[in-house]
């Protein structure tokens, strides 16, 4: 089927058939740049013999470009209204699997999840919960290209002096770039803030326990140095892990770390050097 999925005319025209209107809720900002879609697929290097998982397929404007470079495509799309109109417009698709479910709660099991790649424009609301999800199991996905909203994007990337949480728990299991920003009128309806093109591949020898739960030692001590930021380390390790500030500043110290440095400060390797010499000192 040869349509313009790009076309804002297109667009409204469909969902006023369908009498559907975009849901703020479920972040159905439907992408009307065809710049930016082709920026999204050439990120992808998409070959022949690759298994792609979209994640919020929407009415298929990605979908369609990637069912036709890829082997197989999977589109999870959590709207069954969205879901309908998927299946007419990709039908003459035979290497498209349609889901209707929370991708939340889509397993990622089987033979055919041992390779495979993740291209997806992401609702704003889950964005940072699927790439989590997605590098804590057991088989990541070889990259995953995404588009998130700018802020999110940012956080992820983030570097010293200027480092931000999110991006010390992602950067421990992955490599990440900033692949483009995105402006607000790439989508209908617009949305509020901008977005970025994120190129995300996951480390085949990281450790996932540094970010799966909250027990684990390196996640713990990220978590509390990060607990107010506008405060110095040894306030926040010494309260929130319960040590004495004279533990905490000599366990700094042995990490060529000043007790008065602010986590935003720390590099990667700062928080990993940390972990592994916590049990020397505390």
């Amino acid at each position: 089927m040869n349509l313009d999925l790009t076309s804002k005319k297109f667009l409204k025209k469909l969902l006023k058939k369908e009498e559907i209107q975009p849901s703020k809720k479920m972040g159905q900002n439907f992408l009307i740049s065809k710049n930016v879609l082709s920026k999204i697929v050439t990120t992808s290097e998409l070959k022949p013999k690759d298994l792609v998982l979209e994640i919020g397929s929407g009415i298929g404007t990605l979908t369609k470009e990637l069912t036709e470079r890829a082997k197989k495509v999977i589109a999870v799309e959590r709207d069954k209204r969205l879901v309908e109109i998927l299946k007419e417009i990709l039908k003459d698709f035979k290497n498209v699997e349609i889901v209707q479910k929370d991708v939340l709660e889509f397993q990622v099991s089987g033979s055919r999840f041992q390779d495979y790649k993740i291209v997806s424009n992401l609702p704003y609301s889950i964005a940072t919960e699927v790439i989590k999800k997605f590098l804590e199991i057991e088989n990541p996905p070889s990259i995953m290209v995404v588009m998130v909203q700018k802020e999110v994007g940012e956080r992820i990337c983030s570097r010293p002096p200027k480092m931000e949480r999110l991006g010390v728990l992602i950067q421990s299991v992955a490599d990440v770039k900033k692949i483009a920003i995105v402006k607000k009128d790439a989508f209908w309806p617009k949305p509020k803030v901008d977005s970025i093109i994120l190129k995300i591949k996951p480390l085949i020898h990281a450790d996932k326990k540094l970010i799966n739960a909250e027990k684990y030692l390196f996640k713990r001590i990220v978590k509390a140095g990060f607990s107010s930021p506008r405060k110095q380390l040894i306030n926040n390790l010494s309260r929130d892990l319960k040590l004495s500030r004279e533990k905490v500043e000599k366990w700094l110290s042995k990490n060529n770390i000043q007790p008065i440095q602010r986590a935003q400060t720390l590099n990667l390797n700062d928080w990993l050097n940390l972990t592994k010499t916590f049990g020397d000192y505390c």
